[in-house]
């Protein structure tokens, strides 16, 4: 699945994030700051070519998005927005413009439903984007995976603005401009992280604007009303221990060090892959994500879960009891912050995932109780209760989440269940792709979506198989070219044998997660097509074939993925890897490979990344190749200054089609690393698959290429 794209110039706070993603999810992955006040550091070329009519045609001419919007403007009233445009005159709101964004309270990058409010606002259903509305305007903001999705779903009522293209300026820039000198700017703050309201404020500040925290009311839920789905309510489940690799008492006793090496009393943790993580829990309530909504707060000798209390089996509940965590509403974490502070805790709290209610409501607490209590201790010293680690006067300490860490780093069990996981999925696919190839050239009328869904089935036959991953990418031809496209049955394209056709998936196992892009022709490729692919190519094996020093930021290696590319003046508008949960979120943090150079985490051995390079040319095909890899130690003749060296190890065994290829173009060593890798898939796929039909098809697309 497609990384991330855009970045924040607040570099020196986004080093502290542990993804999402995000795993802050990706400010943590930079997904958690919505986008606010960002910009690309980097300008990728916009003047790309289209595909011609002709298959062989070296001339390319480009539709502009301007003149495809215009094509479909049609002047709309927006009822949506002129109902939320009512509120802002409502006692208790007193605001000029709102700010939605795309996370729910815990910065997360898939939600439930029921939080997607941006795109019940907007109509614009991708996963990253800030909606803004005025009392005459309504803008989003989305970055370069989405502009193609973001055309086709706003409607004339909305602006477009293509978040990191030159001239285009960042959501809070835009709002601070188009407001008049003094104006509120409303925000739910369970919705936006720390750092992401610290930032609108500084930027809206300059224009003699306010921020105003809407603690009691959504406007977006106001008028959703009773059309808004219920929130989630399945129950939660024990990740066995021999997936996990190491139990919940060991993890929290790590912790609870890390905590007291910190200076702290106590950690609140929000971010749900982080919870899940640590309690060796997953749930249901996330769309493609094995998590539950919850807080998670654990003090030097006790711990709390807020947590809807119907979810908790009485199996989850005694494995909870017996690792000394009490349950709690998940609705009262406001409550028991302020009794933190009451009790002078001092909480470890990263602001780069923690939503600003949380940290605001501490903040305003510790000067409530020190300014009630400032008579009475004014003679007193200030003190540190030892058994407790509490002080008189607590502030608060603003740290990354060490939990983003030692997720990020797997464990032997966790690296087995990712292997074997990964095995298993190969050989679903295998059989999909046998069924795919053969109903395309009995020309069956299959859409995008009959194809998603039968890849669903297939993978559903294998053991432990969850969920999906992420909603599958399926597209033919020009929506190929639309980086996160996700067909629907009303709208979406038949599969045509003679374009391409992009297919980017993953699965959730009980011991692992998957995530795989191939992109194929099912007749004959234009030369042009295979030119791009067998560049993309080309910066697939280099960025696999890479060998690092310790200590390298995932920054440095995105160039190997895209030289290839630049040699002939193309490129991408996305990130090149992502980190990858262990049975978890398919993003996470802390690292990535990335044009971002605003990331400094550095890989390590153990961390688990997407290698994702690709090439789209609008309105007419996409080009991806995605493998998921493991870093780990390599062996290496010397070792400069002692450092250990580190390099790539594939997690991900399926055929690459070899007719995309022009030979012609690679070297001796890319045929060798891909004939290789098909000898591999081979050797661990093929006893794994049922019929001689589906053995035979990975058989012709494991045949070695010969060279030119």
């Amino acid at each position: 699945m497609i990384p991330l794209t855009l970045s924040s110039p607040s570099l020196t706070r986004l080093v502290l994030f542990t993804s999402r993603y995000s795993h802050s999810p990706f400010l943590r992955n930079f997904s958690s700051l919505p986008l606010i006040n960002r910009k690309l550091l980097y300008k990728p070329p916009f003047g790309v070519r289209c595909h011609a009519s002709s298959s062989n045609s070296s001339s390319f001419t480009a539709k502009s998005s301007k003149e495809i919007r215009k094509a479909q403007t049609k002047v709309v009233v927006d009822e949506k927005l002129t109902s939320i445009r009512r509120l802002f005159s409502d006692p208790g709101v007193g605001i000029d413009a709102y700010v939605i964004p795309s996370q729910d309270a815990h910065q997360s990058e898939f939600i439930a439903e029921c939080y997607a409010r941006r795109a019940y606002l907007s109509g614009f259903t991708g996963s990253a984007g800030t909606a803004i509305v005025t009392k005459d305007k309504a803008a989003l903001w989305t970055d370069g995976r989405y502009f193609l999705q973001a055309e086709k779903q706003l409607n004339s009522s909305w602006s477009l603005m293509r978040a990191g293209n030159p001239g285009v300026p960042t959501a809070s820039e835009w709002v601070a401009d188009v407001l008049a000198p003094g104006g509120r700017v409303g925000i739910d703050p369970f919705l936006f992280s720390a750092d992401a309201a610290e930032e609108l404020k500084e930027v809206i500040a300059k224009k003699n604007h306010q921020l105003v925290y809407l603690y009691n009311v959504n406007l977006v839920d106001e008028i959703w009303k009773d059309s808004r789905p219920k929130p989630p309510s399945k129950q939660i489940r024990i990740h066995d221990l021999k997936y996990a690799g190491v139990d919940v008492a060991s993890k929290l006793l790590t912790l609870r060090n890390q905590i007291m090496d910190a200076g702290a009393s106590a950690i609140v943790i929000s971010m749900l892959d982080e919870i899940a993580w640590v309690l060796n829990l997953r749930g249901s309530d996330v769309p493609h994500s094995p998590v539950m909504y919850a807080y998670l707060i654990v003090e030097v000798d006790q711990a709390h879960l807020f947590i809807d209390s119907s979810k908790v089996t009485a199996e989850v509940k005694d494995h909870l009891k017996n690792a000394g965590i009490e349950l709690r509403p998940y609705d009262s974490i406001l409550q028991e912050i302020d009794s933190l502070a009451a009790r002078g805790a001092q909480l470890l709290m990263d602001p780069s995932s923690l939503n600003v209610a949380i940290i605001s409501t501490y903040k305003s607490a510790c000067e409530r109780y020190s300014r009630n209590s400032e008579s009475e201790e004014r003679a007193k010293p200030k003190f540190t209760d030892s058994s407790s680690g509490y002080i008189a006067n607590p502030s608060g300490i603003y740290m990354q989440s060490p939990i983003s860490w030692a997720k990020a780093i797997k464990n032997d069990a966790e690296l087995q269940g990712m292997k074997n996981s990964h095995l298993r999925d190969a050989a679903a696919l295998a059989h999909f792709w046998a069924w795919l190839e053969e109903e395309v050239h009995k020309n069956a009328n299959l859409t995008e979506v009959d194809v998603a869904d039968r890849l669903l089935e297939f993978r559903s036959l294998q053991d432990g198989f969850m969920d999906t991953s992420f909603d599958t990418i399926s597209g033919s031809g020009a929506n190929g070219a639309i980086i996160h496209y996700k067909p629907e049955p009303e709208s979406c394209s038949r599969v045509d044998p003679k374009k391409l056709f992009l297919l980017d998936s993953g699965a959730q196992y009980v011991d692992g997660t998957t995530d795989i892009t191939r992109t194929v022709h099912f007749s004959e490729p234009s030369t042009r097509e295979k030119e791009c692919f067998t560049r993309v190519l080309q910066g697939h094996i280099a960025l696999d074939q890479a060998v690092f020093p310790e200590g390298t930021p995932g920054f440095v290696l995105d160039g190997f993925a895209r030289s290839s590319l630049w040699k002939i003046g193309l490129d991408y508008r996305h990130g090149t890897g992502h980190g990858v949960g262990a049975a978890l979120n398919v993003h996470e943090g802390p690292q990535s490979i990335s044009f971002r150079y605003g990331n400094m985490n550095p890989l390590q051995n153990g961390m688990i990344v997407s290698n994702e390079p690709g090439y789209y040319e609008d309105h007419a095909f996409g080009i991806r190749i995605e493998n998921l890899l493991h870093v780990r130690d390599a062996e290496t003749p010397n070792r400069f200054g002692g450092v250990t060296y580190l390099g790539f190890e594939k997690l991900t065994f399926f055929p690459i089609q070899a007719k995309m290829v022009d030979v012609s173009l690679l070297s001796d060593t890319e045929i060798d690393w891909l004939n290789s890798y098909h000898a591999e898939v081979w050797e661990k796929v093929s006893p794994l698959l049922e019929g001689s039909s589906t053995q035979q098809w990975l058989w012709n697309n494991t045949r070695p290429l010969a060279k030119p």
